[in-house]
């Protein structure tokens, strides 16, 4: 793959044998940003799970202290009180049957989260060949099958994010933009980070975090010390 000028000149900045202290990643990173626009800060992590043992699948949720800079549209199935609830709480989208065709038919994607009181999976099931693909099914681990959905928008939108194992066992998860604060972005990857060693399953063997590293939308990648976790 043929990197452009910019890119090439923000990989001298990161030495590739060294693995640095999560702080040090990030201030790197930051230095690499280098893209017209405020690119997007991703942490990527290697883990020794095998996702297909099902006792050995990550998935869930965690909210992000400084939120992730990105503005979510959250679209919810519900019915009854349930729809004023989610219309107050600030949903983008509430509705019910009558998104089935719009979604299936008419290929209407113009939501980033969809959350679904449980009395809804059996309209939103119908949906899995759509959703499913795309990351944007509700599962009740990452808390977007719920009853409460005013939670689940305000967590949302305070910047919730999901993360889970992608079929070669890695996670992949944004922390922030380019622009924030390195102590913000600190705080966002503990947070993740926090999140991800709690979820380490119990019946897996031998190493859990094999690697981790950072970059930009568009920058190279900064491999993180291990060590700690």
């Amino acid at each position: 793959m043929k990197h452009g000028k910019k890119y090439v000149e923000a990989a001298k900045l990161v030495d590739r044998a060294t693995s640095y202290e999560p702080a040090e990643a990030i201030a790197l990173v930051k230095k690499t940003a280098t893209a017209k626009f405020d690119e997007t800060v991703e942490v990527h992590i290697r883990t020794g799970c095998d996702g297909r043992h099902a006792e050995q699948q990550i998935r869930g949720a965690v909210v992000l202290p400084n939120g992730t800079g990105k503005t979510v549209r959250v679209l919810v199935f519900a019915k009854g009180d349930k729809i004023t609830e989610a219309e107050n709480a600030g949903a983008d989208h509430v509705g019910g049957d009558e998104l089935i065709p719009k979604i299936q038919n008419e290929g209407w994607l113009d939501f980033d989260v969809v959350v679904a009181t449980p009395d809804m999976m059996g309209v939103v099931g119908r949906l899995g060949k759509v959703l499913g693909p795309k990351g944007l099914m509700p599962n009740p681990k990452a808390g977007t099958v719920t009853m409460d959905v005013a939670k689940a928008i305000a967590d949302i939108k305070a910047g919730k994010i999901e993360y889970r194992l992608d079929k070669t066992n890695i996670i992949h998860c944004p922390v922030g933009k380019a622009s924030f604060s390195e102590e913000k972005l600190n705080e966002n990857f503990n947070a993740l980070m926090e999140a991800i060693v709690k979820a380490k399953p119990a019946a897996l063997k031998g190493q859990y975090l094999r690697s981790i590293s950072l970059s930009t939308t568009m920058g190279p990648g900064v491999k993180v010390s291990t060590a700690k976790y």
